[in-house]
């Protein structure tokens, strides 16, 4: 995939569902390929430089794409390594109707741990797709499935414990706190398909799985686990057009924006915005118009689109300082001018303006919750180096690295981190230098 190399390659995780060794899936082909008159040599060393990032010729591939019963000319048009079975998700095929939803959770409940380490499931055209089914899926209506009764001090109960955990992510990252949230999606799952419920309690249940399946993608993503956060983010959507929350909808719309970016697919990401926006309800509040539009900036941002990018960073600049407190949503009420100044640094630092950006990254670091201090040094120093200031920007780093030696876990904030250390190899002798990048070196990958 473009933009980025596969930590693991969508073959290895082929392999690793079907259960076959690299010998064992050698054979087979060579087995295979005998029964269709193609002659091959394939061996465990074969399959090993495939998931190293070699293509395999012709011959082998359409071998392959028979065993896996996918037809040839399909694989030809897709192109390896896109063409492989590892993509299928609920959540894209399911209907958009109540019972899909529910089948799209109880889905990510039995199989939200498995996550394709390096890769994303969802873009293109299937990404697309989503968004445009966003837009287009009817309204819920009422559940008829049996079970117990669900209260609304039932649901006020797990919305303060989604509430709690919200919070806790703030200052711990999370990775730490993962299972837990996953256990709380299971829990909101199996009240929707099990239980009895007023129409008010299933629009709550409804408006909760998605705030859960969020917040579950989010820490998901944080840890790493990308692929597993958009699942997770696909749940969020489903379940937020079933409660009829369409301002929600547009927020995580513009979530799953920020996965396909990082992966350099930026202009999948403009269209993911632009879709939020365009469709979201003409009611939204100032605050919320801020971030999406925030999120906008970014998008046109990192696709080198600086001119409309600085235009939507001034809409986000000017409904936020037309907001009130009163009119936050709840599941935004962690935005504000920390996140605000941290993309407004990133913006303008692509830009060429590197002091303003500075200035707006120091900002931003200075009010930031733990974890996104530790995520956000690594921006601040890479601006300061950018600037010339070698001493500053590993300042930053350091400070960055200290959070997470002693409180935060965040690979993400780890991984930014080895990035911006990457950026001082043409200094690696100078002494403070290698002392930071020692010190990097030693903190626990799982960070």
């Amino acid at each position: 995939m473009p933009g980025e190399p596969l930590a693991v390659h969508p073959l290895s995780f082929l392999l690793q569902t079907r259960g076959w060794g690299k010998a064992e899936f050698a054979r087979l082909m060579q087995a295979h390929g005998r029964s269709l008159g193609i002659p091959l040599a394939t061996n465990r060393t074969t399959v090993w430089k495939w998931e190293q990032g070699q293509e395999p010729d012709a011959d082998a591939q359409r071998v392959l794409a028979d065993l896996l019963r996918v037809p040839y000319e399909q694989a030809r048009k897709e192109g390896w390594p896109r063409w492989l079975p590892v993509w299928e998700v609920t959540g894209l095929t399911a209907p958009w109707t109540e019972a899909g939803t529910v089948e799209a959770l109880s889905e990510l409940v039995g199989s939200g741990r498995m996550d394709r380490r390096g890769f994303l499931t969802i873009t293109g055209a299937a990404l697309t797709g989503v968004a445009a089914s966003w837009v287009d899926a009817p309204s819920a209506f009422a559940s008829t499935l049996g079970g117990d009764q669900v209260t609304d001090t039932m649901v006020s109960t797990i919305e303060q414990r989604i509430s709690t955990l919200r919070t806790l992510d703030d200052q711990l990252g999370g990775a730490t706190l993962l299972e837990q949230a996953r256990g709380d999606l299971a829990l909101v799952t199996g009240l929707l398909s099990t239980g009895r419920y007023t129409e008010s309690i299933r629009i709550r249940l409804y408006a909760l799985a998605a705030r859960v399946s969020h917040l579950t993608g989010w820490m998901a993503y944080d840890a790493g686990l990308r692929s597993a956060g958009q699942r997770y983010y696909i749940g969020a959507l489903r379940s937020a057009r079933t409660a009829g929350d369409d301002a929600f909808g547009a927020f995580i719309l513009a979530e799953m924006g920020v996965h396909v970016s990082e992966a350099g697919r930026t202009a999948e990401r403009v269209d993911l915005i632009s879709t939020a926006i365009d469709n979201a309800p003409r009611t939204l509040s100032p605050y919320t118009q801020s971030f999406l539009y925030l999120h906008k900036a970014e998008a046109l941002s990192r696709d080198g689109d600086h001119r409309n990018a600085g235009t939507a960073l001034n809409r986000a600049v000017s409904h936020w300082e037309h907001h009130t407190t009163e009119e936050n949503p709840e599941w935004l009420n962690w935005f504000g001018e920390a996140q605000l100044k941290s993309t407004e640094g990133k913006v303008l630092l692509r830009s060429g303006q590197v002091e303003r950006a500075t200035d707006s990254l120091e900002t931003s670091v200075k009010s930031a919750a733990p974890r996104d201090k530790a995520v956000r040094s690594s921006r601040l120093a890479e601006a300061r180096l950018a600037s010339g200031d070698l001493d500053g920007a590993l300042d930053a780093a350091n400070y960055g690295t200290e959070l997470l030696e002693s409180s935060v876990s965040s690979v993400r904030a780890l991984d930014r981190l080895k990035e911006f250390s990457a950026h001082l190899e043409p200094r690696k002798s100078v002494p403070a230098v290698r002392e930071f990048r020692e010190r990097l070196q030693a903190v626990p990958v799982a960070a």
